[in-house]
């Protein structure tokens, strides 16, 4: 039976570009909710010196890291430079989630005792908005359709049972990271998360949702733009198409025997 991270073999992985005045606040709040933990701050290049930020942060405290990149290259992209990181390291789960006060460090326990002996043996944990007991604050009326839709979306062209598969409020276990060939993930925007829960799945990993209420950002801008729409929608079509494909061959090869 797998056994639960001990609390300094956890990391949680922050992205930033621009989050000068959000960093800090959840670092602070992230030092309350789980003392023993490390983070890194994956900052690419941002040019309001939220990466000078991270590196003071880091002076000040030991179990904060910064991974400086030179570009805004994608979430996708710093997410996996940050796996990598941890990956090179001893830590058993690692954590991802934004920078602007959206997911609230305080569930994290809660997300992390999924995965222990106690819990259901999870390995991704998601913090999820669209199960009982989730919700969202303060979001706009078509920021929320947006994520219901493509929500609904990829559940149905992927067909796989969770409700909020672009949460980017998550709980991994190392050896899902290990086995899901990051550096084959092309998808470089939100759709990232999509594309890693669905592998996980395809991977046979046991993948559960804890509810969590969501709450927009106060300070900074979201990185949320059309063209990551376009992105998501291409990629899970293409996907959903190509698991159809798969679907069809196998029946007519049943039928041929």
């Amino acid at each position: 039976m797998s056994t639960r991270p001990s609390p300094d073999a956890v990391l949680v992985v922050i992205p930033t570009y621009n989050e000068r005045d959000n960093l800090e606040p959840i670092v602070r709040r992230l030092s309350a909710a789980l003392p023993a933990a490390h983070v890194l701050v994956v900052d690419d290049g941002s040019p309001d010196g939220t990466g000078e930020i991270a590196d003071r942060l880091a002076a000040e405290d030991e179990r904060v890291h910064v991974l400086h990149r030179t570009e805004k290259a994608g979430l996708g992209a710093a997410y996996v430079a940050g796996f990598d990181w941890a990956l090179a390291r001893d830590y058993a789960a690692i954590i991802e989630m934004d920078a602007d006060g959206s997911h609230a460090p305080e569930d994290l326990p809660r997300l992390i005792g999924m995965l222990g002996p106690d819990g259901t043996g999870a390995d991704v944990v998601l913090g999820s908005r669209y199960v009982t007991g989730g919700r969202t604050v303060n979001w706009p009326w078509y920021r929320a359709l947006l994520s219901r839709g493509a929500n609904t979306y990829s559940k149905l062209a992927l067909g796989v049972s969770i409700n909020d598969i672009t949460s980017g409020f998550r709980v991994y276990r190392r050896e899902v990271l290990e086995t899901v060939r990051l550096h084959d993930v092309a998808s470089q925007g939100y759709c990232f998360q999509v594309d890693l829960a669905w592998r996980a799945v395809e991977a046979g990993f046991v993948v559960v949702e804890v509810p969590i209420t969501f709450v927009e950002r106060e300070a900074g801008t979201s990185k949320m733009d059309a063209e990551v729409v376009r992105e998501a929608l291409v990629r899970v079509t293409k996907w959903g198409l190509r698991r159809r494909a798969h679907q069809a061959a196998g029946v007519l090869r049943s039928l041929r025997r």
